[in-house]
């Protein structure tokens, strides 16, 4: 892919939010997208149409991450009132709560079968929780971190976690093992590669990191951006060639994923770029901002 064929013209607006936006996401086929905000509010798009569709409200401070199960029926929240919500897409209704974290909670996943979410939490911990079970409690915690966990990942098999104490941790959940990588600067976020074999890792000394899965080895290092004092979303391009990220400045940035050269760079946002989110299948991205808006990118 060359850089003609990265997305950077603005196709659409999506306007809604009152003050900053702090995550957006794609949803699994790319078809919707999820934002959320200082303003307590998590709202539902058509991004291809630049429609908003439903705007969700419980959350008695800002909500921090959204993530919504792959066949769109509902939608996991949390944020600066400790409290991870489950909600039905359609009514907008909250199922469940689940309560336990004693902190602001910064990331929520589903797992791929919709049937445990995991949480990452200010104080210091990630919590698994059983969507089907009516216990309050989770069912597994993850408190081995010296520091704020920022972001999660999940496969099949493990819990993967970044923190502010300069580590990304790895749980197996089948055998209770952990491996730690240790990066030496704050991670406030990760993500995988689309095959699964490399961890994204976000660093507060304004690079990003991209590692081996399995071994651990540091592949290689993506510099040019702003990262200092936000929590800036990264990730890979649906075909795994380039990395994105966003930077205070407001800038978008690509990278190549081998050689880490800077392929593009485009002021997107009049203020910091907290969130990148790239579509599944096609040639186009949604950047989100404390700017409140969230924009659509094609190529």
């Amino acid at each position: 892919m060359s850089e003609g064929e990265l997305p950077r013209r603005e196709a659409t607006v999506l306007k809604g939010h009152e003050g900053a936006v702090l995550a957006a996401r794609f949803n699994g086929d790319g078809n919707y997208c999820l934002s959320c905000g200082k303003d307590r509010t998590i709202r539902l798009w058509n991004p291809h149409r630049g429609t908003h569709i439903k705007t969700y409200k419980s959350h008695g401070r800002e909500v921090r991450d959204v993530h919504v199960t792959p066949d769109n029926s509902k939608l996991i929240s949390c944020g600066g009132d400790r409290q991870i919500f489950l909600w039905d897409v359609t009514t907008g209704k909250v199922i469940r709560k689940f309560r336990g974290h004693d902190s602001e909670v910064n990331a929520v996943k589903f797992n791929e079968y919709s049937s445990v979410v995991v949480s990452a939490g200010y104080d210091q911990s990630l919590r698994a929780w059983d969507c089907r079970s009516h216990s309050p409690e989770p069912i597994q915690i993850v408190d081995t971190f010296s520091d704020s966990v920022m972001s999660v990942c999940l496969t099949k098999t493990e819990m993967i976690g970044g923190s502010v104490d300069g580590t990304v941790r790895t749980f197996d959940i089948r055998i209770g093992r952990e491996i730690c990588d240790d990066l030496g600067q704050p991670v406030n976020c990760i993500s995988l590669s689309n095959d699964g074999n490399c961890i994204l890792a976000s660093c507060l000394d304004s690079t990003l990191r991209l590692l081996d899965r399995s071994t651990g080895e540091l592949l290689q290092e993506y510099k040019g951006h702003t990262c200092k004092s936000y929590k800036l979303d990264c990730c890979l391009t649906n075909s795994d060639a380039h990395v994105v990220g966003g930077s205070e400045d407001g800038y978008i940035y690509f990278w190549d994923l081998v050689d880490a050269s800077v392929l593009s760079r485009f002021r997107a946002h009049a203020a910091v770029v907290t969130s990148v989110s790239y579509h599944p299948k096609d040639s186009c991205m949604i950047t989100a901002s404390v700017d409140s808006t969230i924009r659509v990118w094609r190529t």
